[in-house]
């Protein structure tokens, strides 16, 4: 029997609810959702993939009655959500978390945000200390019952947001990219209790991803663009038409994406092979030849040896000497040298980000010094607002950065706030927008009407407009699609290359670590672990296991053939570089 059941759904922000049908008619423009059927039995697994815009939140929305549709019906176990009558029984049914915990946590104490939602459907006293204190224990939280909300990590948080979903026990939770915000190990955890959740508890799960690894969990993959579903099926009938999923800028699991290059290089391998451990048996089948391997350079040696920033022994604690006090940062040293990327990598609250708020002064070091040209940035001669200029940063949601009426304004704030001529700071936002890929059509559009990927390559324009040396990137890829986040690799490497630009990057991506960095910096609770190239830092397992880090998805495959008994280098982190490998060692094609 059909637990949820869409039946050809629209839904258009630009309609008030109270026009007539035919005025709806007469002047739809731009649906979010367009003409959707969707259905799901108790107990389904379902993946729901798209671009940014593709009309996937909005639908998650649609399910459980926060919006309703503009055309079409939902029915949630016979209930039609547009009849009002209905509408909190159905959003007893189908609980929501969403992308950022911080959204959707509301109480001050963890307990109380928990059961916040069983006390507004009236449940007794006994019953809802029972159901917070099971959702707790689901979710690995129990401990942290008493502890405010706010001095939790990201996975922390949002394992409090599912458990107050949990504590009103739902038919149905749809997850809305509630992993990608997460480091490795924690959006691992978030995944585990979905499984767990689905298989033990039979709860239905509609998870929004962009994760490709994630959708091959699913029983069923939904893909949309513009709106609509164009792709449905298992997870190996979706991933294995290539060409259409490239056609609609996704990305392919790491063990398809192999696959499908060796394909192209004439290789037979079977188009059906989406999965890793299918991947690994074609490799082991076809056997693979006794040659030598040298790796190529991974990274050009573009940078210098010119330290331009070197922090020396530097400690940061938050609400120092009160009852709040917590050390975020213990004794760390490292240099940033001209002309370099480098990677600052760890576990949710490892205190990356308040790490690289101290490089530009935004934050003040408790004790030790970081200098920048070899002047101490804090000495009382230094202009810090020069350092900031010289440093610029662009924070983990940029786009909460933009707030102009267009977007050539927005760009234009930072070089007028530095004093520079209408002119001149006219001509650098003009340079600096066309540096990262905006083209002309949009300078006079609101920031606002832009896709998420445009939103960061506009604030990251607006941050390096004023030319800065070095440029700090907390997380700009979180969020985005393939297509956007390719995007911003591209216009970082690009800024690298052609410009020199020195680019620091926080990133829980291990893929995008390994394709862009020359050296990387892992962190666990405050401390430098470890300071070194790809091969150094992937090659410590028990260390990066230590800060909340996971090996690129290559790199496990390559781990998967040694535990079967055929020896394969541990040094190859990226698609083309296993693709290179397989080529000139497969015995079979």
């Amino acid at each position: 029997m059909k637990f949820i059941d869409c039946k050809k759904i629209s839904f258009s922000y630009s309609e008030s609810e109270n026009k007539s049908a035919e005025s709806k008619i007469d002047k739809m423009e731009n649906l979010a959702v367009n003409n959707v059927d969707f259905e799901a039995v108790r107990g389904d697994f379902i993946a729901v993939l798209g671009h940014n815009g593709s009309g996937k939140s909005t639908f998650a929305k649609l399910l459980n009655g926060i919006f309703i549709p503009t055309f079409g019906k939902v029915f949630v176990d016979d209930m039609d959500s547009s009849d009002l009558k209905y509408l909190w029984d159905i959003r007893s049914k189908i609980g929501m978390v969403f992308q950022n915990p911080d959204n959707q946590i509301v109480a001050t104490i963890v307990e109380e945000d928990v059961a916040f939602g069983v006390e507004n459907i009236g449940l007794e006293s006994d019953e809802i200390v029972k159901r917070v204190r099971k959702a707790l224990f689901a979710v690995d939280m129990v401990q942290y019952a008493k502890k405010e909300p706010h001095l939790l990590s990201g996975g922390q948080k949002q394992r409090i947001a599912i458990a107050g979903i949990l504590a009103m026990k739902p038919d149905c939770i749809v997850f809305d990219e509630a992993t990608a915000m997460l480091d490795p190990v924690g959006r691992k955890k978030i995944i585990d209790i979905i499984i767990n959740l689905n298989k033990k508890e039979n709860v239905t799960v509609i998870l929004i991803t962009h994760f490709m690894e994630e959708a091959l969990l699913a029983d069923k993959v939904f893909v949309m663009e513009k709106g609509k579903v164009v792709l449905k099926g298992t997870p190996k009938d979706i991933f294995s038409d290539t060409a259409e999923i490239k056609r609609l800028g996704l990305d392919l699991p790491v063990g398809a994406d192999i696959a499908d290059k060796l394909r192209n290089f004439g290789f037979n391998v079977d188009k059906n092979i989406v999965y890793d451990d299918e991947l690994v048996e074609y490799i082991l089948r076809s056997g693979l030849k006794d040659i030598e391997y040298k790796k190529l350079l991974q990274y050009d040696e573009k940078y210098s040896q010119d330290k331009i920033i070197e922090v020396k022994d530097i400690s940061f604690v938050y609400g120092e000497k009160s009852v709040f006090e917590k050390r975020a940062l213990r004794n760390i040293s490292f240099d940033i040298f001209k002309g370099e990327i480098a990677a600052l990598i760890g576990h949710t609250g490892s205190g990356k980000s308040t790490l690289v708020q101290t490089l530009n002064g935004l934050i003040k070091p408790s004790d030790g010094v970081i200098l920048y040209r070899k002047r101490n940035i804090w000495e009382n001669n230094v202009d810090i607002k020069n350092i900031r200029k010289k440093v610029g940063m662009v924070f983990q949601y940029p786009e909460q950065q933009l707030f102009e009426e267009t977007v050539l304004k927005d760009v234009l704030f930072a070089p007028l706030n530095m004093g520079f001529s209408q002119g001149e700071a006219n001509d650098m936002a003009v340079k600096a927008l066309k540096m990262v890929g905006i083209d002309e059509t949009l300078f006079e559009k609101s920031p606002f009407e832009l896709s998420g990927g445009e939103k960061r390559r506009v604030a990251i324009a607006g941050v390096i407009a004023v030319r800065p040396e070095v440029l700090i990137l907390d997380e700009p890829t979180a969020g985005l699609d393939p297509f956007g986040r390719n995007q911003i690799l591209g216009d970082i490497k690009n800024m690298r290359d052609k410009y020199n630009m020195t680019i620091i990057i926080v990133s829980h991506s291990m893929e995008e670590v390994s394709l862009l960095a020359d050296r990387i910096i892992v962190m666990s609770d405050g401390e430098i672990l470890i300071n070194g190239d790809c091969d150094e830092v992937f090659s410590n397992g028990k260390l990066l296991e230590k800060a909340g880090v996971s090996l690129p998805c290559v790199n496990t495959i390559f781990r998967k053939i040694i535990d079967r008994g055929v020896s394969v280098p541990l040094n190859i982190y990226t698609v083309d570089d296993a693709v290179e490998f397989f080529k000139e060692r497969l015995c079979s094609s």
